[in-house]
């Protein structure tokens, strides 16, 4: 190699070898100038002390053959005595959003099946909290706690917020304590994830991770854009797609729990299915995405606006309507007495309907049917309200009084009959005119959850 060139190499090594401490300084200053480079530790300062750790003691009934249950066939076999319940234990994160009454926003999962919830906040005091009530349907749940010196974070209006704005996600990632992760708003309005009955998420890159549930999703002014509550992932940790509760969502939930212990649902009377290539090539449409109106209960708020079947519902409150699961994941997060304005496709041209979202209505058993053996048992149309809609036809029960024969039976508040002695139900008239038909014993196909099981009423 040239003298020359060996002589060059070493001077530009030497050259850098006297630049980089001065690179590494300049890489992480503290100050530019007079000014202080800009630090999220004062807004955090002001909102971490609204984020608490939620861990909740819980039980669980043990499922296990009925045969176990039987005396004669455990002293038979010689076999002990089985526990039937089992001890749980978890940890969340919560959000202190009134401070004035205690009020702590959090999800349903965090404190399912507690029978005691303890709350640890920023400065390490522990508190008891009382469960006010939970809607497992958007996962949402308040718990109470003493209201002295605690600090709320101020809430926001979820609906301004836009892709790209930064946030901040705080929690309790794997019971390690407060952490503070970054990111931004990475798309809006998700659903049809299959997370939950009503979805609405803000998708978020800032790393959220198991603990992190219930924690807070803030604006980089400190206010609370969205309660976080799941994420997307193969292995359980982040991969940067996390999911959070919009603030307006959790808050319209929470003052329906504390008022009355329960969350009643939007009510517009219609059922839909998806707008399939096939079904927009029939009607004579561009447009491949939307809902397909196929029928209207009576006197419904549906069939007040004016709503006929063949309509195609393609907007909703200025929301595109991507199939039926969206439409009726949208209606059901409306408040009672909302009204909504719909942009339906009839005949090839666009229109807009107004409706006025209604409770929906229950029919009570007791003195109205023929067939006494349902007395005490009050049930609804199977609507677009329910997770299950558009997957089966049936009538929902909405109350069973304790007792009742009814209840004696097994039927329980939730369940949905599918059929009477053998002949399918399809919505409330046909159910009251099959009760009607046999005044004796009846055979009632009900489905609960994932399961299926006949049950007899005599």
């Amino acid at each position: 190699m040239p003298t020359r060139l060996i002589r060059y190499i070493r001077f530009f090594c030497l050259t850098l070898a006297m630049l980089m401490p001065a690179v590494a300084r300049a890489a992480l200053p503290l100050e530019a100038g007079d000014q202080k480079l800009p630090s999220l530790a004062p807004m955090l300062g002001d909102v971490t002390p609204a984020v608490v750790n939620i861990a909740t003691e819980g039980k669980v009934k043990l499922q296990q053959s009925p045969l176990f249950a039987d005396p004669f066939f455990r002293r038979f076999f010689n076999i002990p005595n089985m526990p039937t319940e089992r001890k749980t234990q978890s940890l969340g994160s919560g959000v202190i959003v009134d401070a004035e009454r205690g009020l702590v926003l959090t999800n349903n999962h965090v404190i399912a099946n507690a029978v005691q919830i303890t709350v640890t906040l920023r400065d390490g005091r522990q508190l008891d909290a009382e469960l006010v009530g939970t809607d497992p349907e958007t996962d949402v749940a308040v718990i109470r706690v003493p209201a002295e010196n605690l600090t709320a974070i101020k809430p926001t209006n979820s609906d301004d917020l836009r892709v790209g704005d930064f946030v901040v996600a705080i929690g309790n990632p794997f019971g390690l304590g407060q952490t503070v992760t970054s990111g931004i708003i990475s798309a809006l309005s998700r659903s049809g994830l299959g997370i939950e009955g009503y979805e609405d998420f803000i998708q978020t890159d800032a790393s959220i991770n198991p603990g992190n549930s219930g924690g807070a999703l803030v604006n980089l002014k400190g206010e609370l854009v969205g309660i976080n509550t799941a994420i997307f992932s193969q292995s359980g940790g982040n991969i940067g797609i996390g999911f959070a509760i919009p603030a307006n969502l959790a808050l319209n939930i929470m003052e329906q729990l504390v008022e009355t212990g329960g969350v009643e649902r939007g009510f517009l009377g219609v059922h839909a299915q998806d707008l399939s290539p096939e079904l927009a090539e029939a009607f004579g449409l561009d447009n491949r995405r939307g809902a397909v109106i196929n029928r209207i209960m009576e006197n419904s708020p549906a069939a007040e606006a004016g709503f006929e079947p063949g309509d195609v519902v393609v907007k909703m409150n200025g929301h595109k309507i991507r199939n039926a699961g969206d439409l009726r994941n949208r209606i059901g997060l409306l408040s009672v007495n909302e009204e909504a304005v719909f942009e339906i496709l009839r005949n090839g041209e666009t229109r807009t309907i107004k409706a006025r979202i209604k409770a929906q209505e229950t029919t009570a058993a007791s003195g109205q049917y023929k067939n006494e053996r349902l007395s005490g048992l009050s049930v609804a149309e199977l609507d677009e309200s329910h997770p299950l809609y558009g997957q089966l036809e049936g009538v929902i029960i909405a109350d069973v009084e304790r007792g009742s024969p009814a209840w004696q039976a097994g039927l329980r508040t939730g369940d949905i009959i599918t059929s009477i002695n053998r002949q399918n139900v399809t919505d409330l008239q046909s159910f009251l005119t099959l009760v009607d038909q046999v005044p004796g014993s009846l055979l009632l196909r009900v489905v609960r959850g994932n399961t299926a099981a006949f049950l007899v009423i005599k």
